[in-house]
């Protein structure tokens, strides 16, 4: 096992290294100038001598495998640099804001999980019946729903006729707890639906494969009680794929909450790339988007663990 997880975490980091290098060469290939677009007021061109003092103080009239050496080093020591826009430390903008984008996604497993895996274990044990359809039937809606239409149903049903919950907003868990979590709820609910209905179906089909093998046909011929070869021979073998999927949307969702956030004005990381990116400010992107490949790369990890602590044949296997 432990040489198992040595190789997987070594892979980890050169996937990040990888990343990293191709998203600060892009950046630098996409045309226009940061220290232009910075010094530039609408129509106005920007002075061209206070365009060049800017490069020099940005570093960015060094040569390309300078400033990609001089931003490793940065990283390696734990140093993302200073934003463009600001100065301010691209480090603490993203431990601001990081842990916001956090509880979305959290929130949004906790339901998928908690409903995904009941309702696809019962619509597989009822395969082909009334319950199986319209589990699938909502599950198939909820996929193809876009994550915007959704949100703006959940703002016009629950805080415009309902009013059970505030529209949104932000307001710090250690300002005002309820508050918090009254807002954190509809964008958690919102990105969870999409991610509940991804759970119930993988869910659905893993217990159908299980429950097709050989030790389940036997522990039934043994005369077991049908919820103990569920508990003990169905579930655990079939949260696999699950378990899996779950780590891959959740690594997704890191980046892919931009839509929500802005819907319901919850100050996270990815509206904070969006900005960067409309900025060319290249050490808050680089830095958001080495954040985001770490999380990635870190749940991948996760998730081949848990998989091997599941079903050890996985890590004999692999090594």
């Amino acid at each position: 096992m432990l040489r198992y997880i040595a190789l997987r975490s070594f892979v980890a980091l050169f996937l990040v290294w990888v990343v990293v290098t191709i998203v600060f060469l892009l950046l630098h290939l996409i045309p226009g100038d940061p220290a232009e677009l910075l010094l530039s007021q609408g129509s106005i061109a920007a002075d061209p001598q206070a365009v060049a003092a800017l490069r020099e103080k940005m570093g960015l009239n060094d040569p390309l495998w300078q400033q990609y050496l001089s931003h490793m080093a940065g990283v390696l020591s734990g140093d993302l640099g200073a934003s463009f826009r600001d100065g301010a430390p691209v480090i603490d903008q993203i431990a601001l804001r990081l842990p916001r984008t956090f509880e979305v996604i959290i929130g949004a497993a906790l339901i998928a999980t908690g409903l995904g895996v009941p309702l696809g274990t019962w619509a597989a044990i009822r395969a082909d019946g009334k319950a199986d359809a319209v589990i699938s039937f909502f599950a198939s809606a909820a996929l193809s729903t876009p994550v915007f239409v959704v949100g703006s149903v959940v703002i016009l049903i629950f805080a415009q006729e309902l009013r059970w919950l505030p529209a949104g907003g932000f307001v710090a868990f250690s300002e005002d707890p309820v508050e918090h979590l009254k807002l954190l709820l509809l964008p958690a609910g919102t990105v969870g639906l999409n991610l509940l209905a991804v759970i119930t179906r993988m869910s659905r089909a893993s217990v159908l494969e299980v429950l097709q093998r050989d030790y389940v046909r036997t522990a039934r011929a043994k005369g077991l009680p049908r919820g103990e070869i569920l508990r003990r021979h169905v579930v655990r073998n079939a949260l696999i794929p699950v378990v899996t999927v779950l780590g891959l949307e959740m690594g997704t969702l890191i980046g892919g909450t931009v839509l929500v956030e802005f819907v319901f004005n919850w100050p996270g990381l990815s509206g904070y790339l969006v900005s960067a990116v409309d900025a060319r400010d290249y050490p808050e992107v680089v830095g958001i988007v080495m954040t985001i490949s770490i999380l990635f790369v870190f749940l991948n990890l996760v998730v081949d663990v848990v998989n091997a602590l599941l079903d050890p044949r996985i890590s004999l296997v692999t090594t």
